[in-house]
């Protein structure tokens, strides 16, 4: 599949589940996925708390793929498992509810500039320290109240932590997966 077909049609489903009765469906909810609603730890990524946030999030997204110009596949399956780490990570936070992409794409930043850095491109570490940067100033000092003002909400920067955790893992291992593959003998 197009990578820009990839990023079309995650947009639209961002932008299908800014409505009702989709949106109350699809957020991240603490009580209700202890009471079995389990699809919440991944939809909860996708569905937005206004159409600011929805924008703001879908220009990140396309920014990132611009920018990184990922395999389609690629982009589609980190982006569903960073997703699930960011909505089980928050199980353990102190949120009852969250809505948005921001913790899959801080996931989504973090793992391809730090694929391209382990790749040997140099200016990506940049990259790779400016978002650890970002998501550490947010855990000291807090997110902008610009930002929060924006999506009307408060910022969920225990989201971002969990994307930026985990996409980081995620490169790691399958950087050091790739490299013992292609270092063994061929037969």
């Amino acid at each position: 599949m197009n990578l820009y077909l990839s990023l079309l049609l995650m947009s639209l489903v961002c932008l299908a589940l800014q409505f009702e009765p989709f949106a109350s469906f699809a957020a991240w909810q603490l009580t209700s996925i202890e009471h079995g609603q389990w699809w919440r730890i991944l939809t909860g990524n996708f569905t937005h708390t206004n159409f600011p946030h929805l924008l703001m999030n879908l220009a990140a997204l396309w920014l990132g793929g611009f920018i990184f110009k990922p395999q389609s596949r690629q982009l589609v399956l980190v982006s569903i498992g960073v997703s699930i780490a960011v909505g089980v990570c928050l199980l353990f936070s102190s949120l009852t509810s969250y809505v948005g992409l921001s913790g899959t794409l801080h996931g989504l930043f973090a793992f391809f500039a730090l694929k391209e850095a382990l790749e040997g491109r140099r200016s990506s570490w940049i990259l790779f320290i400016g978002v650890i940067a970002k998501v550490m100033w947010e855990q000291i000092f807090g997110p902008a109240a610009e930002t929060a003002q924006l999506i009307n909400a408060k910022v969920a920067i225990q989201a971002h932590l969990a994307g930026m955790g985990t996409g980081t893992l995620t490169a790691l291992t399958n950087h050091l997966l790739y490299q013992r593959k292609s270092s063994k003998p061929a037969l």
